[in-house]
């Protein structure tokens, strides 16, 4: 039968069982995760085919929460477009609270996305949906095509560092690329009051933020740590890794995002030289994220670039801790010192501590473990605020705290 917008359990008489079914466990997943909470964000994770945005895909795995189809890498194998997991997505449609008739653009095009917020503005409302890669809007077209939502949604080939101004104004700007500044077109394109959910990288680690325009400048209402595709064209700002240990298949190397020019050969010795430890006495729970932490640590530390590491590298002992979004780590001319845990007696209970690399390694190890036990008496049950205004504001306009200086905007992050 023809796939039908809208249609869900509840109001077909005959759905595709085994896709409907696959639809109704994702969703009930999200709503157990947190991700979708609202009606309307339910019910169009319920109704949408969003396998056929990647038939490349086994159909089961573009159900599961955390799944993102990689639809496109550069000649260097580095990704560049994906869909991005239903958890993400439903993550970021919830931060923009979109509303039945809102006009909202898109930056970065996959096609389901778009087609999550038609389904939620509704025939009076109406999505833009831009990219610069014509591949990727070809695909975003062809899949509103063939899930009836071309009626309310607008694909463009155009870098999406310019906004959409033929299109605007807009309720709701979504960005789903990596993005490490805010261009003024994005704040311009945005009705007053508005809100623009972006994934902003921040000192080399990207969290989903929602921002709501107050005149020129941008302030957050809530954000989350995630990961996106880098964004491509005059936005582009990738970060350089520099590797530390380059045995294949356990390699080890710092992310720089406009951190100090790196000692990267007293790192590569520091590293190999025997680690000193030291131990906060705070502790979180096993499945207790450490974002807020980490955002803490990024903002009183200046040189805090990120720690990549293989699995195969923690198995060998060269590393005691490794993620893949990276691990804050500070640098001090030649010598390291990066976050890990330890068990404690409590199997749900973990202690914080740092693993120290280098001349310096026991002292910039304590001050690590400092910062830890401040963000523990003293923030954690508190949240950042962060606000973007233009560049070139005066810092005596500014919030009082951690500033980075981007080449539209300065970033100012405070804590209560």
């Amino acid at each position: 039968m023809d796939y039908v917008p809208g249609m869900t359990t509840e109001n077909s008489a005959a759905p595709c069982t085994s896709e409907q079914q696959l639809r109704d466990v994702m969703v009930q997943r999200l709503i157990e995760l947190g991700a979708a909470r609202s009606p309307r964000v339910v019910a169009a994770f319920r109704s949408l085919p969003r396998h056929l945005a990647a038939p490349e895909a086994d159909i089961a795995k573009t159900y599961e929460p955390e799944f993102a189809a990689i639809t496109k890498t550069d000649e260097n194998g580095v990704d560049i477009s994906s869909v991005s997991a239903p958890r993400v997505q439903a993550m970021q449609i919830e931060q923009a609270d979109i509303q039945p008739g809102m006009r909202v653009l898109e930056i970065g095009s996959g096609g389901v996305n778009a087609a999550y917020l038609a389904e939620i503005v509704g025939d009076q409302g109406h999505v833009v949906t831009v990219d610069i890669d014509r591949d990727v809007t070809q695909r975003a077209a062809d899949f509103a095509k063939a899930t009836g939502y071309d009626r309310n949604i607008t694909v463009l080939t155009a870098d999406g560092e310019h906004g959409a101004p033929g299109h605007a104004p807009f309720d709701r700007i979504i960005v789903t690329v990596q993005a490490a500044d805010i261009p003024p077109a994005w704040i311009h394109q945005l009705n007053e009051g508005g809100r623009l959910v972006v994934p902003l990288r921040v000192r080399g680690m990207t969290r989903t933020v929602a921002f709501v325009r107050d005149g020129e400048r941008l302030v957050s209402d809530g954000f989350e740590l995630c990961g996106f595709v880098p964004m491509q064209g005059a936005g582009e700002n990738r970060l350089r890794l520099l590797l530390l240990h380059d045995i294949e298949g356990e390699e080890i190397g710092l992310r720089l995002d406009d951190h100090p020019e790196p000692d990267a050969e007293g790192l590569r010795a520091a590293l190999h030289a025997p680690r000193v430890e030291a131990w906060s006495g705070v502790t979180v729970a096993g499945d207790e994220s450490k974002e807020h932490l980490d955002l803490w640590l990024t903002t009183v530390f200046d040189n805090l670039p990120l720690l990549t590491a293989k699995p195969a590298a923690r198995a060998r002992g060269l590393v005691a801790s490794f993620s893949p979004l990276g691990i804050p780590t500070l640098v001090e001319g030649d010598s390291l010192a990066y976050r890990t845990v330890r068990p404690t007696d409590d199997p749900d209970r973990f202690e914080l501590g740092v693993i120290g690399h280098g001349p310096c390694a026991q002292e910039i190890a304590e001050r690590m473990v400092e910062q830890i036990q401040v963000w523990d008496q003293e923030h954690r049950s508190h949240r950042a605020h962060i606000e973007v205004h233009p560049a070139g504001t005066p810092d005596d306009r500014l919030p009082a705290g951690r500033v980075i200086d981007r080449p539209h905007t300065r970033v100012a992050i405070t804590w209560p």
